[in-house]
């Protein structure tokens, strides 16, 4: 026990043990600066210094720009950009599926190789017109408002549009129906025999989705009239309208011709959609 308390005295003396530490002009031995120490401060010091090092240098690395340049950290722009990818990237997807199902139902108009689904006028004007009918009950101060607003309308020389629920299509030429409309022969559409160049029009307003050629049916042009209606127009000896051209119903939109492999004669091969499947022109247009 004595020796083991002896060790610790001469340890804690060492310790404890002041020194000088000087500075001196090497010149004139003049003594610039001293520093009274003991062993244990300089450890403490150390010690201490060591931690702030530490403690700043990891600041430095985690809060500043200085840690892209450490192995393993990744950059706070190249992160930014990842994330921008990502989204660009899934909108891309979102964008190229509805392309591909609207380039798919193009295909289809054009080869037609749909099922057949009965239609009749009734049918393609709900299809046409299908706003929904919501009654909603006015409130006390709702009603007060309608009623000054009738009074103040009482008197109005405009009168306001309405929706003319009478659907019907402009034959686009008029003519002799050589080819009627067969579902069961897969022909979707009905051939006008008319003379040759006479102008083909377009059967409602509408932008044009498609005019291009094909070996199989010469010039072809499609029409979208929205509420998911096409109208589509073979065979024809010249287009007078591009891909994204607006029309109006009873506009010239090409000329009647004898192109394509399938065509035997000056004739107009037309066909009628509506939600992606065929319909039978001779129940909503007169072609005689």
């Amino acid at each position: 026990m004595t020796e083991k308390k002896e060790k610790k005295k001469k340890i804690a003396k060492k310790l404890l043990h002041k020194y000088r530490l000087v500075i001196l002009n090497e010149d004139t031995f003049e003594e610039r600066i001293s520093f009274k120490l003991t062993r244990l401060n300089v450890f403490i010091l150390v010690g201490i210094s060591a931690i702030i090092l530490i403690a700043l240098t990891t600041l430095l690395i985690a809060f500043t720009p200085l840690r892209e340049y450490i192995p393993g950290y990744s950059s706070t722009k190249l992160k930014r950009n990842a994330t921008l990818l990502v989204a660009k990237t899934d909108s891309l997807e979102n964008a190229i599926r509805v392309n591909e199902q609207y380039y798919s139902s193009i295909r289809r108009v054009l080869s037609g190789d749909v099922e057949e689904l009965e239609f009749d006028r009734d049918s393609i004007r709900d299809a046409v017109f299908n706003d929904e009918e919501i009654y909603v009950l006015p409130s006390k101060e709702d009603s007060l408002l309608r009623q000054t607003v009738e009074q103040e309308d009482k008197y109005n020389v405009f009168d306001k549009a309405i929706e003319d629920t009478d659907f019907s299509l402009f034959p686009p030429v008029k003519g002799t129906i050589s080819s009627a409309y067969n579902a069961s022969q897969k022909h979707f559409a009905v051939d006008i025999v008319t003379v040759k160049d006479a102008p083909v029009k377009a059967a409602a307003d509408g932008t044009v989705i498609f005019a291009e050629w094909t070996a199989e049916t010469g010039h072809v042009l499609i029409i979208n009239h929205g509420k998911n209606l096409i109208t589509v127009y073979k065979h024809n000896a010249s287009l007078n309208k591009s891909q994204g051209a607006l029309v109006q119903a009873g506009e010239v939109i090409a000329t009647v011709g004898n192109t394509g492999e399938y065509s035997t004669g000056p004739h107009l091969h037309f066909e009628l959609w509506s939600n992606g499947y065929p319909i039978n022109p001779t129940n909503f247009i007169d072609f005689n």
